[in-house]
């Protein structure tokens, strides 16, 4: 099995890759921090997997391209999961986020992940085969104040998912997306308290890998966070929007200076 995962250098694409890894099984691992790129690498290849890292920005449409039709060529893929993602929260002094910030969010979680699957779109088609899961959260379900841009991002690639899941089922290639909520991650340790239900790594992996292996359409966890969230895109908004506020995930409004 030819499996390509993004992201793969920390969190759940690290904890991803050490799932599959085993003989037999061919690695292409793409992330941005060489040093721990080298970390997992070595910890895949002790378990009998062949490895392939690229220290690649997902956000560089060309060398993404490149990369991933060589690797195709080579090993076609069987497997893709685009799990790199990068966050963004309101900053606590009642400012709103900056554009660096908001413009970063959007390359990474959106063109990030059409960079990945795009060229990766016709070989499968062509091979009648395949299967392409995408890493959004349960953010894409309601968007919340704290993370405008964040929880735009993950309902862009929830949407992607769902349509191309509709569009490649017709050529043999099931598509999966992610929605994951809190995973003690770097990503998550941006996040302000509280975490509701916070999980490791390695637990959401398993989630994700057991999820993966039934082709399920959409693989959301933990259940009772799920639930919630979906909860709140259906209630009444500005009940939602209170619940959000009672649990911290509002924003902070930027409060009037006195004038002398």
């Amino acid at each position: 099995m030819n499996i390509v995962i993004t992201g793969a250098s920390a969190g759940i694409g690290f904890s991803l890759a050490k799932l599959y890894a085993k003989p037999g099984v061919i690695l292409g691992l793409i992330g941005r921090n060489k040093s721990k790129l080298a970390l997992i690498e070595g910890v895949c290849v002790a378990q009998g997997a062949k490895v392939v890292t690229g220290a690649i920005d997902v956000t560089n449409c060309i060398a993404i391209k490149e990369w991933l039709l060589e690797f195709d060529r080579q090993f076609p893929v069987d497997l893709l999961i685009a799990n790199a993602g990068v966050t963004s929260i309101m900053p606590g002094n009642g400012e709103g986020e900056t554009w660096d910030a908001v413009s970063n969010v959007l390359n990474v979680n959106i063109l990030g992940v059409f960079n990945c699957v795009h060229p990766l779109l016709e070989p499968m088609r062509q091979r009648k085969s395949g299967q392409i899961a995408l890493v959004s959260s349960l953010a894409a379900f309601r968007g919340m104040p704290i993370s405008p841009a964040y929880c735009a991002t993950k309902a862009a690639v929830k949407s992607y998912g769902d349509a191309l899941r509709g569009w490649l089922r017709h050529d043999g290639i099931n598509v999966s997306v992610i929605c994951p909520g809190f995973v003690k991650s770097d990503l998550s340790d941006h996040f302000p308290e509280p975490k509701l239900l916070i999980m490791p790594a390695d637990k959401a992996a398993r989630i994700i890998y057991h999820g993966l292996s039934k082709n399920k359409a959409i693989i959301s966890f933990p259940f009772p966070l799920d639930i919630g969230m979906q909860l709140l895109a259906i209630i009444p908004a500005f009940f939602s929007d209170w619940l959000l506020d009672v649990l911290k995930y509002g924003a902070i409004s930027k409060q009037p200076q006195n004038k002398p």
